[in-house]
């Protein structure tokens, strides 16, 4: 089964760092990371936008499903469904655990705010897609 640590995340996927996702937890059956509540991904009123929030659950659902997926497989999101339940007015960690399992993987990811009160939701399909024969990762 294939295994990742944060910074084989970070350097398959430099936008998880660049957004400032901190992985708490990393394995096949969850996925957990942090992003830090930061002025420069607020929006209107101060909450975390929405985009912030979305990459987060993308990066996230994504490292489940290569967890999940076929040796030498890149995860790629081909359906995401966000509901926006609160604003995040503080730091929020994120939860994401597989619900089917095969080429296509669907993944639920739960963003909490610190307070533990679920701001959103995300469920994405993730599909595994294999490198074409001489192709740079």
């Amino acid at each position: 089964m294939l295994t990742l640590d944060a910074e084989e995340v970070y350097a398959l996927a430099p936008y998880a760092k660049t957004l400032g996702v901190v992985f708490d937890e990393i394995s096949a059956v969850s996925v957990r990371a942090t992003l830090a509540h930061d002025l420069s991904l607020s929006t209107v009123g101060g909450g975390l936008h929405g985009g912030a929030l979305m990459g987060l659950a993308d990066v996230c659902a994504a490292v489940c499903a290569a967890l999940n997926g076929p040796t030498g497989a890149a995860p790629a999101t081909v359906e995401s469904s966000t509901h926006f339940l609160r604003p995040a007015h503080t730091d929020v960690v994120a939860t994401a655990g597989p619900l089917r399992v095969g080429r296509n993987t669907v993944v639920e990811v739960n963003i909490h705010d610190a307070g533990g009160e679920l701001c959103a939701r995300v469920t994405q399909v993730v599909t595994a897609v294999r490198p074409k024969a001489g192709s740079q990762p």
